[in-house]
């Protein structure tokens, strides 16, 4: 059931930031899918199980591969996420159907030993709907150095009866953090408010 029509590697790379140079330098990664909707054109569809059953952990191992090799391995990934674009004969649902399950998480929060939940977005959209990709850092969702987001699209993608599925990775935080974590905020707060 997985109909493939492409598959787009997106790779960012900042060297500086707000005019200094990056200490390390920051990569963003992304891996796009662009797949039949299995639902459109079919009204409302009450049970979306089957669907989500047969494409979800082929399209996971399949795009946790690719993300895999274009960064060199999940030991090196710091940030993941998520996000799929149904075309405008689908529903959210539907974009939402084949990210928010684990058998397509799971291959990808396994392959980077991830502890932390994957941030996510699921819009809807035409031909070269942006695309944004929320990140957070893989074990510690506190950690807002890792807070980023990754931005594109796809000239012809999704067309009407697609859905673009995107995997999203981070090596590095923002170059020049310095808002803290969430836990100071939680202390001073705490210090504060007795």
């Amino acid at each position: 059931m997985l109909s493939l029509r492409k598959i787009v590697s997106y790779k960012e790379e900042t060297l500086i930031e707000g005019g200094r140079e990056a200490p390390v330098p920051l990569q963003l990664f992304a891996v796009a899918a662009v797949l039949k909707n299995p639902w459109a054109g079919r009204g409302f569809v009450e049970d979306l199980k089957p669907e989500i059953h047969a494409i979800a952990p082929a399209l996971g191992e399949l795009m946790t591969a690719r993300m895999l090799e274009m960064t060199g391995g999940g030991d090196r990934i710091e940030a993941y996420g998520k996000a799929a674009v149904v075309g405008t004969d689908g529903e959210v649902e539907h974009a939402s159907a084949l990210i928010h399950t684990l058998r397509f998480g799971n291959h990808y929060r396994r392959a980077v030993n991830a502890q932390s939940y994957l941030a996510f977005t699921n819009t809807r959209g035409g031909p070269d709907a942006p695309i944004a990709v929320p990140l957070m850092d893989k074990n510690d969702a506190g950690r807002r150095s890792h807070y980023l987001t990754i931005q594109f699209s796809i000239n012809d993608a999704p067309a009407h009866d697609e859905i673009v599925v995107v995997l999203g990775a981070s090596i590095g935080g923002r170059p020049h953090h310095r808002i803290g974590d969430r836990y100071q905020d939680l202390a001073e707060l705490g210090s504060t408010h007795g």
